[in-house]
């Protein structure tokens, strides 16, 4: 496990506080050089791998495997099949929480989904635990699989999300459409999208009796240790992980899925270390996706442009032996006022892997059918799509009536605007063209994420030499775990940075929480800024107990730290240094033990959420329809801000998967078989630096006292729910064809234009 101590300038170290300071990464020098270390860069001695092989059908059975032929290639250990598997302590399609999935563990022979784990073979080497998977040479009885939107019978689910309600409204929508001066009414359809971080899912996996050690990539290390403890029949204290760094994520590391699983079935059967590494066309099945969507919206509008009553129905899937249902219409609740609001959702089951968490789950999907409808809104009134926004965002959350906590969204427009030259946009569609006779066009998106917060434990330590150590169980997917959390717990200890040790990545710290829905700095910081409170508060004690000490007989409320002393803080000369104290008082170290957790009353009491605005600039080939993305500018007001260099990082990066959303990123389906045809990087499209724009990101201050302690919001998701929106609005100005599809292909743009 690594300790990562932050060494930085000497002007630098003079400043009052850590927090706030545009820090480089504390995990920079590690990342470049190769030191370190992922799950699958673990070789314990005696090491076995494992490769799955997986159906190449999408429903059906396996009627034979060639077992003998696997087992005969020389350097294979065993091949674990539904007739030969370790058992298991608790059925894998049990499910306790809505964080918990179902998991294809070799259960039988039936085949729900493409990319499903069939059989694993686990070899001395790699290379023989390939080719003893190839042999196996799977025969199948195939049935026809349900496939699309349009499968089967649509349904009313149980909850959408993790929990959240299918329908729900305000107010009485059939009125408020019904005696609305215009309407809206549109459809659109957003794509299967998968789980592809630079890092897929890997395991190495080992057991000594009753005590497993994994090395595996996770967000919730404390979720997956008691997955595995049920999973196997151990006590959830037995179960250790290891997770340092994670290369992405984007929600599909949340929990322990079936590779993970099978690799430590592997180790149990063979007695021995096993690594299990997911090859990259396997991520397109057991791991999780992003469903698609089919998205119907209905505005009413009054004279004056108000909205009268906004509709939102989301179609969307789920597999057909598990529950997770794109939550997309409830984006709807929260941004524009209206005193009738209804929105709903029904599902089909289809042959697929079961959908999940991925990076603004929902609020990426409804996002950017809601901004495209009220952009086609303002349009129909003759109105500037950025004045209609101003005249119709909510300042009152309409559905549950709480207000915001605070809301800087009028300052996002104002600012976002100024900066990308907004007041020159013509009204018009397709009346601006480049010097090339490329058609342009401007577009705005709002963006918008709830302030989510999970319940984390840390604990910090002031050393008898005036250093600082900070602990807690953390996780680093690549956005600054490391740097944030360490700047959070160096000013908590009253430490400069250089002075301060922070460790993290191990389920053996203290719990800190889920890194999920932007909500981990939020969660394990404020941990951390309790547990240095609860240090200084003791040293305090000590001090003020002291009759050597300047501070004897102070009140605790008079008493700050900095940079390695206590201080009266209407007396500066009245100060004693960490060092001493402890040397007086003849200890070694004092602890401070700290919890970061949502406070339900102002959770009640207010709407908790971040909010932005991105503009976009594109450019089509009036021949082709070739779209390009060629400028966003976005601003954000998110809370405090921690470190404004890795807060621009993740702006830019949600703005980028926009980009991906709107333009590329999509799953195609075979409809004869149900197999995903493009299951690679080469034909799964991500933005590659060709297609990344020039892009700003604007943070706009705000002061949130409300949220948390720290006044920390999220920022990892927000910037993906205005972009979309904004490129979609874009293409229209362009062009005047309206995208309905996503992402919007030449052959939308082609066939708008001669529909038109």
């Amino acid at each position: 496990m690594p300790e990562i101590t932050s060494i930085q300038s000497t002007a630098r170290q003079q400043s009052q506080s850590s927090i706030g300071e545009p820090i480089t990464r504390t995990d920079g020098v590690l990342k470049v050089t190769g030191a370190a270390t992922y799950a699958a860069d673990n070789h314990p001695a005696d090491m076995l791998h494992a490769v799955m092989a997986v159906a190449a059908i999408a429903a059906g059975r396996v009627t034979h495997l060639d077992v003998e032929a696997a087992t005969a290639h020389p350097g294979v250990v065993e091949v674990m099949t539904p007739d030969h598997r370790p058992e298991l302590s608790k059925d894998p399609d049990a499910r306790d929480d809505p964080f918990m999935f179902r998991l294809d563990l070799l259960q039988n022979d039936r085949v729900r989904y493409p990319g499903q784990p069939i059989a694993v073979v686990i070899a001395e080497t790699l290379e023989a635990a390939t080719e003893g998977a190839r042999l196996l040479a799977p025969q199948y009885e195939t049935e026809t699989p349900l496939i699309g939107l349009d499968a089967g019978e649509a349904f009313v689910p149980d909850g959408v999300g993790p929990g959240e309600p299918a329908e729900t409204g305000v107010g009485d929508i059939e009125d408020g459409l019904a005696g609305a001066s215009r309407r809206i009414d549109a459809t659109y359809e957003t794509a299967a999208q998968y789980h592809n971080p630079m890092e897929p899912h890997a395991i190495v996996a080992a057991w000594d009796g009753d005590t497993l050690t994994l090395d595996t990539p996770s967000q919730a290390m404390t979720i997956a240790r008691h997955r595995v403890a049920g999973l196997f029949g151990v006590d959830a204290d037995n179960v250790r992980i290891r997770s340092p760094f994670l290369g992405g994520a984007f929600g599909c590391k949340g929990m322990i899925l079936s590779p993970q699983a099978l690799g430590i079935m592997a180790a149990r059967m063979t007695g021995r270390p096993v690594k299990l590494v997911v090859r990259r066309e396997q991520m397109f099945g057991p791991v999780g996706h992003r469903a698609p969507t089919r998205q119907t919206l209905s505005l009413g509008l009054d004279d004056e442009a108000h909205l009268t009553g906004l509709s939102h129905h989301v179609r969307t899937a789920s597999s057909v032996f598990d529950d997770f249902f794109e939550p997309a219409a409830g984006v709807s609740h929260t941004l524009y006022a209206s005193p009738a609001i209804a929105t709903s959702h029904d599902a089909v089951r289809v042959n697929s892997g079961t959908p999940m968490f991925m990076r603004a789950p929902g609020e990426a999907t409804g996002s950017l059918a809601l901004e495209s409808a009220i952009d086609e809104a303002a349009a129909a009134c003759g109105m500037d799509p950025l004045v209609f926004r101003l005249a119709n965002y909510a300042e009152v959350e309409p559905i549950s009536g709480k207000h915001f906590s605070s809301k800087r969204l009028r300052d996002c427009y104002q600012q976002a605007a100024e900066r990308s030259g907004w007041a020159r946009r013509p009204q018009a569609p397709r009346s601006m063209r480049d010097d090339n006779g490329l058609l342009v066009g401007w577009g705005v998106g709002t963006a918008t994420f709830p302030v989510v917060m999970f319940q984390g434990h840390a604990r910090a330590v002031i050393r008898a030499d005036g250093s600082g150590l900070v602990e807690t169980g953390a996780h680093d997917m690549g956005q600054g775990a490391w740097t944030a959390l360490a700047q959070i717990g160096a000013d908590s200890l009253g430490l400069e940075m250089g002075h301060t040790t922070f460790r993290a990545g191990s389920s053996e710290l203290p719990d800190a929480g889920v890194a999920g829905g932007s909500g981990h700095t939020a969660t394990a910081g404020n941990a951390i800024h309790n547990a240095g409170r609860d240090a200084i508060d003791k040293l305090a004690e000590l001090a003020i107990n002291d009759e050597a000490s300047l501070l004897f007989g102070a009140e605790r409320r008079d008493i700050i730290a900095r940079r390695g002393r206590l201080h009266l803080a209407h007396n500066e000369a009245r100060s004693d240094s960490y060092r001493d104290i402890l040397g007086r008082a003849g200890l070694s170290e004092v602890e401070g033990q700290g919890t970061g957790a949502p406070d339900q009353a102002l959770q009640e009491q207010f709407a908790m959420h971040a909010h932005g605005a991105v503009f976009a600039e594109v450019k089509v080939d009036p021949d082709l329809g070739q779209i390009r993305a060629t400028r966003l500018v976005g601003a954000f007001a998110a809370g405090r801000v921690i470190n404004p260099r890795m807060v621009e990082s993740q702006f830019f990066g949600g703005m980028i998967w926009g980009v991906s959303f709107a333009l590329h990123e999509q799953a195609t389906i075979d409809r004869r078989s149900g197999r995903i045809m493009n299951a690679d990087l080469a034909e799964y499209h991500v933005p590659v630096n060709a297609d990344v724009p020039s892009i700003e990101a604007i943070s706009v201050p705000e002061e949130d006292r409300h949220i948390n302690a720290l006044g920390v919001k999220g920022v990892g998701e927000i910037g993906i729910t205005g972009t979309g929106g904004a490129i979609a609005n874009a293409v229209w100005h362009a062009t005047s064809v309206r995208p309905r599809r996503f992402p919007i292909g030449i052959d939308d743009i082609l066939a708008g234009e001669r529909g038109s």
